[in-house]
């Protein structure tokens, strides 16, 4: 697949033809399936982690801790277990509808102990319904399961994981190292993957759910300096931040060096937005849009894939912000023509939108009790 061209196709005004069928949900692993023990004294709680992180909640399987474009879940998770677990070493995957594993086969030379969460895709998931637009939403939604695997891992007082998000292997795409509790002092607490946040509660990410819109209601400057904090801070430089704001000055703000909100320019976006957005009209009467933007015309497939993984991984993490703040979010993942760099008037093809973050200080269930 060259995903240089299909970014750009996907960036085009082109529109994806009729939908196609998706296939199953998860992807059909060999062999009996099998529950995940209780952790022991000492050992990985990989029945926790992964109920927070990647379990449906509903029969369909539509409904995860992780967001997904159409709610089509391409993200398909093997893990690969080394000593410290309640399974015993081995390869596995992941049935996220059963919450159950099927053994693969023996662990590679050299697994770690504790388990190292490896993400691939199953594409045709999202290409079904979004056609030639989907691998930017596939990688987009890949960043975003990464996420939700390393705040599990906070609720669940885990050590930090090892986090790759390089952008080099297609297969896995990426993945993720946790540590069993006995070897925590071996692993650094902090890789500044992933901004400071206090731990979050169980409940708080199994709570996690995109807000219909409408979103309306400018969020306070500092409450929007935060989550634009969050976002940057979690992107480790891949991409540049800021914000479209509306009433009671329209305008696109970012974070300044010394941590304020500057204004970066004067006027209405949030239309243009709306365009740029796939149509999504609604986008035009948002509080405000969080956007992550770079990744240029001439970028290769490490930067294309490692620009879109970040993205997805730092708009998870601003949304639990967002949500913590009393902000209604939901992540807005296809954009076309969103070349906003050339709209600010820099050179064109260099900054592209990649992801954003709709924000509202109200949304449509607060409306209809109002």
């Amino acid at each position: 697949m060259d995903l240089v061209t299909a970014l750009a196709r996907a960036r085009s005004p082109e529109r994806p033809g009729p939908d196609t069928p998706a296939g199953p949900a998860v992807r059909p692993w060999p062999g009996p399936s099998r529950p995940l023990p209780e952790a022991g004294p000492g050992e990985l709680d990989l029945d926790r982690l992964l109920r927070l992180s990647l379990t449906a909640s509903d029969g369909s399987g539509r409904l995860r801790p992780a967001p997904s474009a159409g709610a089509l879940h391409p993200v398909d998770a093997e893990l690969l277990v080394g000593t410290g677990c309640p399974l015993p070493p081995g390869r596995y995957g992941y049935d996220p509808l059963r919450h159950r594993v099927h053994r693969l086969g023996r662990e590679p030379d050299g697994t770690l102990p504790g388990v190292t969460v490896e993400l691939s895709v199953t594409p045709q998931r999202t290409v079904s319904h979004y056609g030639h637009r989907a691998w930017p939403l596939i990688l987009l939604d890949t960043g975003h399961v990464a996420a939700a695997l390393w705040l599990a891992g906070r609720a669940l007082g885990i050590a930090e994981p090892v986090l790759r998000l390089d952008g080099l292997p297609e297969h896995p795409l990426a993945a993720l190292h946790f540590a069993p509790p006995e070897k925590r002092d071996d692993v650094s607490q902090s890789q500044g993957l992933g901004p400071p946040m206090d731990m979050p509660a169980p409940r708080e990410l199994l709570a996690r759910r995109s807000a219909p819109p409408p979103l309306t209601g400018t969020p306070p400057p500092d409450v929007l300096r935060a989550v634009l904090a969050t976002a940057v801070q979690a992107s480790a430089g891949e991409l540049a931040w800021c914000a479209a704001v509306g009433e009671p000055r329209p305008e696109l703000v970012e974070l300044a060096p010394d941590g304020t909100l500057r204004r970066l320019a004067a006027g209405e976006a949030r239309p243009t937005l709306a365009v740029w957005a796939a149509g999504q009209a609604w986008i035009a009467d948002v509080g405000a849009v969080l956007l992550a933007y770079g990744c240029p015309a001439d970028a290769n497939a490490p930067r294309i894939r490692r620009a879109h993984l970040r993205a997805g991984f730092a708009v998870h993490l601003a949304h639990l912000g967002a949500v913590r703040h009393g902000l209604a979010a939901r992540p807005v993942g296809s954009w076309q023509q969103a070349d906003l760099g050339a709209a600010l008037g820099a050179p064109p093809g260099r900054d592209w939108i990649v992801h954003g973050l709709a924000l509202g200080t109200t949304h449509s269930d607060q409306e209809k009790t109002s």
